[in-house]
């Protein structure tokens, strides 16, 4: 009977043992007060009701603002999630009022290939002016402006605005892409007129000054079209053309007598350019042998105010 009893008090007495475990803090049934998780406020909730407000907060869409217009997109298409246990641990045991940052695992790349393709959408190229005549004047079509999405900055915001679970708007900057060409900017436009042997020049679509030339006669007229100036040159030489009404005649040094004067602006049209000419009684009338000739002091100035890929309209008026 003594034996027994020692074998039951031994029993009670490791039975006992666990007992000391009772100086462990037990985990909290609900998160302190004042709590928040990445701006959502959790304090008071249990951790299952909290993970799934967290959750629900953080799937909600970010609103995207994007030069007059709005996307919306999930974080799931960018590639984020939330890692909502690790903070509802640390929410359970943190000091009431306090601030828990939530965790986001980030596909790597993912936004940066949306935002790629957001651009596709956004991104307008710019327009020039483009020239015309109409019908023997000059004319530019309005420029348009055009945008650009700033890519590297839209990577970056997007990344910030993705780790907070409560979002604004999130406005994403779009650079304004100007044209090169516009009305203000045009330069020099010619207009020829063969059949009244006038020249105009414009400054875009605003005239400027006309001139009195002389044009192609019958046999070998000044073609019609759209030219431009491909070269200028001071004091040419004048080298005797394929053509038979120039056949044995020798090159023409720069001077006096040169039939070209001191001023040659070579047009796209091969062998035809406007120059100046020492026989000022042909001016006004259709006597060349396809170029444009001026005035010499008149072929000067204007030599002086064009340049190389200015536009030559040649009509029949």
């Amino acid at each position: 009977m003594k034996r027994l009893f020692l074998l039951i008090a031994t029993g009670l007495l490791l039975a006992s043992a666990p007992a000391a475990a009772d100086d462990v803090t037990p985990v909290p049934a609900v998160i302190p007060d004042g709590v928040t998780i990445g701006g959502v406020v959790v304090g008071g909730l249990a951790p299952d009701v909290a993970t799934t407000t967290v959750q629900e907060q953080f799937d909600a869409p970010i609103e995207l603002a994007i030069a007059g217009t709005r996307v919306s997109v999930t974080p799931d298409v960018l590639g984020a999630s939330a890692v909502v246990d690790k903070a509802i641990q640390r929410a359970l045991v943190a000091p009431p009022n306090t601030a828990v940052p939530l965790g986001v695992a980030l596909t790597s790349g993912a936004i940066a290939d949306f935002v790629a393709k957001l651009a596709q959408r956004v991104d307008r190229a710019a327009a020039d002016s483009k020239l015309s005549l109409r019908p023997l004047r000059p004319w530019l079509s309005p420029e348009h402006v055009g945008r650009k999405l700033d890519q590297r900055r839209a990577v970056r915001d997007i990344n910030v605005a993705i780790t907070s679970v409560v979002r604004g708007e999130l406005r994403l900057a779009v650079k304004t892409v100007k044209p090169t060409v516009t009305r203000r900017n045009f330069g020099a436009v010619i207009v020829i007129r063969r059949g009244s042997n006038r020249l105009l020049l414009y400054r875009g679509m605003k005239y400027q000054r006309f001139f009195a030339v002389a044009t192609g006669q019958q046999q070998y007229p000044t073609p019609l079209g759209r030219f431009r100036i491909v070269v200028k040159w001071r004091n040419p030489w004048w080298y005797p053309p394929n053509s038979p009404w120039a056949k044995g005649q020798q090159p023409v040094p720069p001077g006096p007598n040169n039939p070209l004067g001191t001023r040659w602006m070579g047009l796209s049209a091969p062998g035809v350019g406007i120059h100046g000419t020492p026989s000022d009684g042909s001016i006004g009338y259709s006597v060349s042998h396809g170029c444009i000739r001026m005035h010499i002091p008149q072929a000067e100035w204007l030599f002086n105010h064009v340049a190389i890929g200015t536009t030559v309209f040649i009509v029949s008026a």
